[in-house]
This record gives C-alpha cells, structure tokens and sequence, in this order.
C-alpha cells in the first residue's frame, strides 16, 4: 500500500499534473488571489495593508495581458491604486489614503510571496512569515494550526509529534522564543502539547526567525517565533465559528466607532460532551506512560474528566492617524481530573493536574513624521503548573507546583536615515520569577525555591538596501545584563542578502544568543507524568546562562515557479546540563553541564503548477553533546538527534476544493540500552554507551481536503476532512528501561498517533 501511495506521489511531482487545467468561468475571484496571481505572473512584490482588500472579490483579468493592462483593469473595478516603488515592488493603496513611506519602510520586503503554498512568505532578512487567514491547506490540517503549520519549513522537527516539542537546528522547545502579541509565552499547546493553544482566526502574522535574528529580540537560542494579531482597524463587523471532533471555537471583530474596534476570539475542548475517535487516539498517546495510565491496573475506576481553552481579546483605539494604542489578553488552560478507587480499599480520591497561562499587554505606537516611528509597550505572562497525585494503597498525597512570572517594557526607535539606510534601537527592561514548590504528607516534606532574575538590554540595529534592492545588509548589536548574576553579555548579529543575477540570491547570517529561562525533568512521574517539565532560572551555581552562537550560509534559485534552495549551518549551545536534556538512562539522575553542536544542510525544492504546489524538503546534520564530566569527556548523540529528515508534499487547489497529500520520514532518535536484561547494580540499571543505539525510523503519510462554499453573498463556510498517519504505522517515538518487581529490566516505549482522522464545518460572517 505505502509503495503505491509513494508511486502516486512520485507521477505526481515529475509531470506536475500538467492536466490540470484552471476553469475559467465569469464567477468572482477572491481579491487575494488576483494578487497573488499578479506577483507571480509578474515576478513583483506588492505591500498593502489587509483591511484594503478583505472581503473583496472580481471577476478575474486576463493574465495573459501586459502587467500595466492588468493593474489598470484591478484599479478601474476597485477603489485601489498602485505605487510603483522601483520595478519591482508595488504598494498598494485606497484612492483616499495617503501614501506613508515610513509604513512601506516597516513592511518587510517579501522576497517569496507564495513559499510551499498559499499564506506563507519569505522575506528578505531569512525570516519566514505565515499569514493564516491566507493559509490554504497542509497535509494532515484542515484548519491553520500555527505551530503544526511552521513544521513545514527546513529545518523544524517534533521528535515526540507534540507541537510543545519543537526542534529548530537541533534545540530543545525551551530554547525557543515564542511570543504572543510581544509577549514571552511559557505554555503554547492544548492537550498537553498535541493543539496550539492560540486561535489562528485573529492572527495577522507569525514570523519565525531560525538564524540572524533581529538584535529587538532576547532569549530564544534556538528560534524566535513571533505571532501577531491583526493591528489595524478594519472598520466593518465580521465573525465565524467552527467546530471540530475535539473543539469548537468562535471569533469576531467588532467596531465600537470608527476609532475604537474590539477583537474576541475563544476556543473550548468538547472531550466531556462527546469522546471522538480523534479525542481517543489523542488520549493515548499524550496519556500513555503516566500515572493516569500507569495506575490503571490498580484502579477499580478512573473516571477521568480532561478540558482545555483559551479565550484572548484586543482593543485598538486609533486617537488619531499618528497614534495608536491597543490592549491585549490571552488566558490559557488544561485541566485533567481522576478518580482513583483502589482494588484493597473503598476509599475514592482525587488527582488532578491544572496548566495555566495569562498575558497581558499595552502598546502605544507614534508615528512622528515620514521617517521617524517610536513604539512602547509593558506586559505581563503568568505560567502556572501544579498537580496533587493522592496515591490510594497508602495515602501519600503529593503537591507540586510551578509558577514564572515575567513583567517588562520595551521601548523602540524606527528612524529612516535615507533611501537606503534604515535604523531600529531600543532598550528592554524584564524581570522574571520562578518559583517551584514541592510538598509530601507521608513523610512530611516541603521544598519551596524561587529565583529572581532582572535584565536590562540595548539594542541597535542598521539595515542598508541598494538601490537596486538586490543587496541588502543588516548589521545589529544586543547588550545584556543580568543584574542578580553581574553578567554582561554582547549579542552581534548579521544578515546579508545579494541578489546574483536575476535567479540566484546568497544569504549569509549570524548570530549570537542566550536565555537564562529553561526547563528541566527531575523524575519522571513529576506532575503525573504528563508534563514533566519545569521552568526554571540561570542561578550562576548549578544552572548556567545559556550561550548560543549560529552560522549559516545558503544559495536560493527561483525561475519559472520553481525554488531550490540549499542552506548549511553550524551552531554551538553551551550552558546546558543534563537536567534539561531530558535524559532516561545512566545519567537520569547526574547533574552535569555541557554543550552540544549540530552541524548540517536544508535542501528544499519547490515547484507550483496551474494548481498545484509540490515540494522536497531533506536535512542532514551531525548534533552531539559534550559534558567534561560524563562519558570521558568523549561526544555521544544528543536525545534528540535524528540524522536524516525529508518530507514530501504536495496542495492542489480545483475549483471550491483544498487538497493536500504528503509523507514525512526521519531517522530514529537515539537511546541507551542495558548491557543485558539482568544489568543491575545496586538498585540500578547499567547501561552500555550513552545513545549509541536508534529507534525505528519514523514514516508517516498524512492527507486533507477541504471543501469552501458561500451560503449567501455575505456569508462564507467551509467544511474538511484530515487524516493523519494513513498508514497506520506504528512508529516508536521514545524507549526507556525500568526495574520491575522480579529485578529484572523492563522495556517501555511510548508510540505515535496511529490513524488519526479529524472533521471540521466553519461558518464566517
């Protein structure tokens, strides 16, 4: 069955489905898609802002006509006009807006407006921005799930299937800097790590940046991933809801005057109305070796109840056109509750595991002139995690808690120097808390621990564009100090554009980082089992500042609608320990620090048809640790290492239909194995060499269609269905050894999702 899937695919991306022929026909064309149509007929850029062309439809120009006859048909039915730039750019505006030049400096400059599929871009400066309410259709997504949807790009992994999971350039999700509306995430999935846990339906914008990051970003070693809700008042009512086999959601953007608009988004689990097929697959696999599951055998019920949601809103207030202000909220959460009633005894106790998130922020923005703009914003993000496991054969009630609070400000400067030179400066101010707590009746035992760290950062940033546009050179610098630790860190940062030729372009970045927040796994069975991770601070004594430092060089050609690009980087992360590695064998319980370095290619090709949209991508790369105190100092395989990734994929868009059909294959993460099943000393298990052994590759084909339909004239609704793992392989994702009550070695591996279906129906106003 795989071979003839594989077979399919492969017809499918040598001859392109050259058959497919677009339909033309008189009906009304959505305006977005006439201008994607345009840029890349054309091979331009444009720069607009959404509210212009939201809601807008036509009926479609003759693409085969001169670019000028084409933009002057779009500009005679609508109310737009065209600004040429140079050439090859284009901002686009209402015939009554004035042209604002500092806002076309601030746009990014895309230098792929349509990079994989519809809905992401690639901008001059190596980062890749995702626009969901643009977004057509994934492999396995039916509806743009932010950080499923960034796994598309080279280069980023979930070794577990767990969005919580990422791995960027061979980093642990700690390492990633995830930020909503400019502020510090510390929760970012649903269903323990399995959903995003931000509704899609508000964002503008997620930008994520995997090397030569902006100097305006701190932490984040590995990656800044950037997500943004829609900042400018569009003046009109609009709305939608949905619901799929494990939530439902509504939105909606409400003008209060024509200064004052408010934005509501909110989402909620339906597990505890009805257990769907995907509510069951999902449960397995984010449940399977923990307490919950490990406790089962000893229970004469469970009665487990599991929810999930999140609710953010925005006001925007536009005083007047130099000034803006919004406020914005987000409020996250999972709940899991069981009833334990234990075979020898008829007593019925609780456990429960509650996961919490809230942000908060205020942002003033000014725009003084044509070339000067000045921002401001405070904030605040609250992480809470605490569970009470109440064991029923002797009464033992286990109490764990942890808690982060971040506070700060941002103050930046965006001054245009020239035509040619840009500059961004600023300076942040943030100061976070950790505090763990841990509490045991039988024996009594309290640990309460909390840690303060302030920090205080300029940063400077010069971005020079040719004339021509075809070089273009950003050159930043971050300081840092961390006031509790007396540390002063210098943060260059480089990004370099030449354009060679009018296919080929060189890009060449760097980087220096660090974090002083990470997450560590003390035992295994913490908070049940089910999110083993804490946060915690860079104290100076055991856990050090994390440091990163990150080349890359990469060759892009794009000609004809075809894009090969081929990166190959180096990266350093010191300032690890073996504590928030994650690892499950002979140093579980060591606490060391070390580093690790990954060195390795992104090969991507991308080809788009009439229709269709088909790309390759495959990643090489060596990554291995280094702790002087474990190992004779000698280099092993770090926990999440996977030598070789490819994905394949493939969207098609046919009249009113979305399709897409991809597979995604990797070589197995390593692990330790026992030197034999009796390998035990002293209560523990002796293993052979750290990760020398791999898991099973990783094989999985996934597909989707959606199907878009418009009710009435002002009414539009969507319906689709996904299947993730069609195959049903059972893909081994994590193997671990425990000692058993015979003292011998148990073997305990924790699978993927097996065939997973999902079904969604939207409705948007």
């Amino acid at each position: 069955m795989i071979k003839k899937v594989l077979l399919v695919i492969g017809i499918v991306f040598l001859f392109g489905f050259e058959t497919i022929e677009a339909q033309q026909n008189s009906a009304e064309v959505p305006l977005i898609d006439i201008l994607l149509k345009l840029e890349d007929t054309f091979n331009i850029q444009l720069s607009f802002a959404d509210k212009n062309i939201d809601g807008k439809s036509l009926i479609a120009p003759n693409f085969k006509d001169s670019k000028k006859n084409v933009i002057s048909y779009i500009e005679n039915v609508t109310d737009l006009k065209f600004v040429a730039i140079n050439d090859t750019s284009y901002a686009i505006k209402t015939n009554n807006e004035a042209l604002n030049f500092v806002a076309l400096q601030n746009l990014q400059k895309v230098i792929i407006t349509r990079y994989l599929t519809k809905g992401i871009k690639l901008n001059d400066d190596a980062t890749t921005t995702i626009t969901p309410k643009y977004f057509d259709i994934l492999p396995g997504l039916i509806e743009p799930d932010i950080l499923q949807t960034i796994q598309a790009l080279p280069g980023i992994q979930s070794v577990d299937e767990r969005i919580s999971d990422l791995t960027i350039r061979g980093g642990t999700n700690d390492q990633n800097l995830i930020l909503w509306e400019g502020i510090k995430m510390y929760q970012t999935g649903h269903f323990f790590g399995l959903i995003s846990a931000f509704n899609p339906f508000l964002v503008d914008n997620v930008t994520v940046s995997k090397n030569g990051t902006s100097t305006i970003y701190g932490e984040g070693v590995s990656s800044v991933i950037d997500i943004r809700n829609i900042n400018d008042i569009t003046g009109k009512f609009s709305s939608g809801f949905g619901v799929n086999l494990i939530n439902a959601d509504a939105y909606g953007i409400i003008p209060l005057n024509k200064k004052l608009e408010l934005q509501l988004s909110a989402r909620r689990s339906i597990t505890d109305l009805w257990t769907s097929p995907t509510y069951d697959s999902y449960f397995n696999r984010v449940f399977q070796d923990t307490d919950l599951t490990n406790e089962l055998n000893n229970l004469n019920n469970n009665n487990e109840q599991f929810s999930f949601y999140d609710v953010s809103a925005k006001l925007l207030y536009q005083l007047n056109p130099k000034d803006k202000f919004s406020a914005s909220v987000i409020n996250i959460e999972n709940s899991l509750d069981y009833e334990e009633e234990s075979i020898n005894s008829q007593n019925s106790l609780n456990s429960n595991l509650q996961q919490n998130s809230f942000a908060a922020t205020l942002h003033y923005n000014r725009q003084w002139n044509d070339f000067l703009m000045t921002n401001a914003q405070v904030y605040v993000s609250n992480y809470k995690l605490e569970s009470t496991n109440i064991e029923g054969m002797n009464n033992q009630q286990i109490f764990q808690e942890n808690d982060v609070t971040d506070t700060g400000l941002k103050i930046d400067v965006n001054y245009k120097l020239s035509d040619n030179i840009n500059y961004l400066g600023g300076y942040q101010f943030s100061e976070i808390s950790v505090t763990n707590i841990e509490q045991v009746n039988i024996p009594d035992f309290k640990r309460f621990v909390r840690d303060i760290n302030r920090q205080h950062a300029i940063f400077n940033e010069i971005k020079f564009t040719s004339n021509s546009s075809k070089t273009i050179l950003k050159l930043g610098l971050r300081n840092n100090f961390f006031s509790e630790l007396a540390q002063f860190n210098v943060e260059p940062r480089i990004t370099f554009n030449q354009k060679l030729g009018s296919d080929f372009r060189l890009e060449v970045l760097g980087e220096l980082k660090s974090q002083t927040t990470s997450q560590i796994i003390d035992l295994q069975d913490d908070f049940l089992g089910v999110e083993k991770r804490r946060w915690v601070l860079s104290n100076d004594r055991d856990i050090p500042i994390t440091k990163s430092s990150q080349v890359s060089a990469g060759i892009h050609f794009e000609k004809n609608k075809l894009l090969v690009s081929l990166e190959t980087y180096f990266k350093e992360v010191t300032g690890i320990t073996t504590r928030n590695q994650g690892f499950q064998n002979q140093f579980q319980f060591v606490n060391a620090e070390g580093k690790y370095t990954i060195k390795g290619i992104d090969f991507l090709i991308n080809k788009k048809f009439k229709n269709l949209s088909s790309w390759l991508t495959y990643s090489y790369n060596e990554n291995d640790y280094v702790f002087e105190d474990l190992n004779n100092g000698d280099s092993f395989p770090n926990n999440v290492a996977f030598n070789h990734a490819l994905t394949f994929s493939n969207t098609w868009s046919l009249k009113q239909f979305n399709l897409g059909l991809g597979l995604n294959w990797r070589t197995g993460k390593p692990y330790s194995r026992p030197l034999s099943n009796q390998s035990i000393a002293n209560n523990m298990i002796i293993y052979g060499a750290p990760n020398a052994q791999n898991l099973p590759d990783y094989f999985r084909i996934d597909a989707s269609v959606r199907y878009n339909f418009k009710i009435n004239k002002n009414i539009k609704a969507s319906s689709g269905i996904s299947l993730w793992n069609i195959s049903n392989k059972n893909n081994v994702l994590n193997k671990r050894f425990v000692i058993n009550d015979q003292n011998s070695i148990n073997e305990i591996e924790n699978q993927s999702l097996g065939l997973t279906p999902n079904f969604n129906f939207r409705i948007d106003f």
